[in-house]
């Protein structure tokens, strides 16, 4: 597989090694193919020829009646062969040719007597022609021999050899010449399969260069869709992939952008605010006007403003710890119960100052209980910005509850801070959670930052979170007040190792 000096594979390299190591490997069993089919070739016309050969010798096999004998089959063998049809017999100007005849008795009749005798096998049958390759002087032969039973003997057991064998020059020049002829084109054809292999590739990814072309042509601000016309269909699946991220960066980008001029624009009234009173104060005493209570006064808004930018910050902050998922990561086992209480105690001051009612439902700090696995300082934002939110638009005398409740079967713990607010209209419960967006009809200073970091924190744990009414509405407009809110916020339960049951 190739690739380059940074360890990435190259696509070209790969398809190319995958395409040609198959030629490789069956190129050299395609050679050996080849040799075994042209010796076959080879052989059969010669074999033809050396068949033709032996019939025509044992046909030349006579007997003649023993002295003393009445029968024939007791005669002895004998064979004619003229001088001059031997001596064309063994005119072959590539090979050596020889030939034997064997009587009934095994004598050597005619030819040569350095041919080897073939293993008898069983059934014998008469005049078929068999085939063998064996050694004649050292070198190699090729033999055809049959058994012939003489005429006047037939019935007899005994039969007489004839065979004829000759070198294999003629046959192996032929099969080298086979072998060339078939061999030899594809020296020249393999190297231009190669070549056009490797153009036809160079081809089929010249769309991805070509988008690779395009893509590095952009401008880093150009988040617009990749055009999908003229990419290959086996491409269009990633290509699709890449305009679906670039859709979703696009649309989190503007939303960044969105949220920095909001930001900005919340952090410009409290900032105008600290100028505008610190140019009052500085001209009244530049005019000999200011009073003790007219710079306590203008001291007083400078704080509240200072107060509102600082949590403005704060929130942004926190905001900024949300969204870090690295921060996220890191997770921990956390008692809900301990932060939930931790956190009502912090705002007691507060509550008591609005004469609100804040107070806690659920489990002691001191139970083992269930515990959930998450940030401990992302849970406590959630909680407190929770909390925050309820005691701002929970009027003077009302609730505000926190509640941890425990899944019997396990699986969830369950987060709830309720109010006995104006509660959130349904049509608004999905808007809330946006950054800076404060419900209709509420006239309360914060900074609409908590609940989109609850949001955030939420699902940066997995977690679920709902919105609805603490009281039904019909109730609540019956009794005077408002339906409050509740909301609902679902962890996945983790138990503590070796906790009882």
């Amino acid at each position: 597989m190739a690739a380059d000096s940074s360890g990435h594979r190259s696509l070209f390299g790969e398809i190319l090694d995958w395409m040609l190591a198959p030629l490789l490997v069956i190129w050299p069993i395609s050679v050996a193919l080849t040799w075994l089919v042209a010796q076959g070739i080879a052989n059969k016309p010669y074999d033809r020829e050396l068949d033709e050969m032996a019939r025509t010798l044992g046909l030349q096999v006579v007997t003649e009646p023993a002295p003393g004998d009445a029968a024939a089959r007791r005669g002895r063998s004998r064979y004619a062969l003229a001088p001059e049809a031997a001596a064309l017999l063994r005119a072959d100007e590539s090979d050596t040719v020889y030939y034997q005849v064997l009587g009934l008795r095994g004598e050597l009749l005619s030819g040569d007597a350095q041919l080897p005798v073939p293993e008898v096998e069983p059934p014998i049958v008469p005049w078929e022609v068999n085939r063998r390759f064996d050694e004649v002087n050292n070198e190699a032969v090729r033999i055809s021999y049959l058994w012939v039973v003489p005429e006047g003997m037939a019935g007899s057991d005994k039969m007489m050899l004839v065979q004829v064998a000759e070198t294999l020059g003629k046959r192996s020049r032929l099969t080298n010449e086979i072998i060339k002829g078939v061999i030899l084109p594809q020296f020249v054809i393999l190297p231009l399969a190669v070549l056009l292999v490797w153009l036809a590739l160079a081809r089929g990814i010249a769309p991805l260069n070509d988008l690779q072309r395009r893509i590095r042509s952009r401008d880093s601000s150009d988040l617009s869709p990749i055009d999908e016309q003229r990419i290959p269909d086996e491409v269009a699946p990633l290509v699709q992939a890449i305009n679906d991220l670039l859709g979703r960066l696009d649309q989190s980008i503007r939303s960044q952008k969105h949220f920095l001029a909001d930001a900005a624009h919340q952090l410009k009234t409290p900032l105008a605010g600290l100028r505008t009173q610190a140019e009052l104060a500085q001209r009244e005493i530049d005019e000999g006007r200011s009073s003790p209570a007219e710079l306590r006064r203008s001291l007083k808004q400078i704080a509240v403003s200072s107060q509102r930018a600082a949590h403005m910050v704060n929130q942004l902050l926190a905001m900024a710890r949300a969204e870090d998922q690295e921060h996220a990561a890191r997770r921990s086992e956390v008692n809900l119960a301990v932060l939930a209480i931790e956190t009502v105690r912090d705002f007691v001051p507060r509550a008591m100052e609005k004469r609100l009612d804040l107070g806690y439902e659920g489990p002691e700090a001191s139970q083992a209980g269930l515990r959930i696995s998450g940030h401990p300082l992302l849970v406590r934002e959630l909680i407190r910005n929770l909390v925050d939110n309820a005691l701002l638009y929970t009027p003077s005398g009302g609730t505000v509850t926190v509640r941890v409740v425990e899944d019997p079967f396990g699986q969830v713990c369950v987060l709830q801070v309720e109010d006995s607010g104006p509660g959130i209209a349904e049509s608004e419960r999905e808007q809330i959670f946006q950054p800076f967006y404060r419900a209709l009809g509420t006239n309360v200073d914060g900074s609409g930052l908590g609940l989109a970091i609850v949001r955030e924190i939420v699902q940066q744990h997995e977690a679920e979170i709902a919105v609805d009414d603490t009281r039904a509405r019909r109730q609540a407009e019956s009794e005077g007040g408002g339906p409050g809110a509740r909301f609902t916020v679902r962890f996945a339960a983790h138990p503590l190792p070796n906790a009882g049951s």
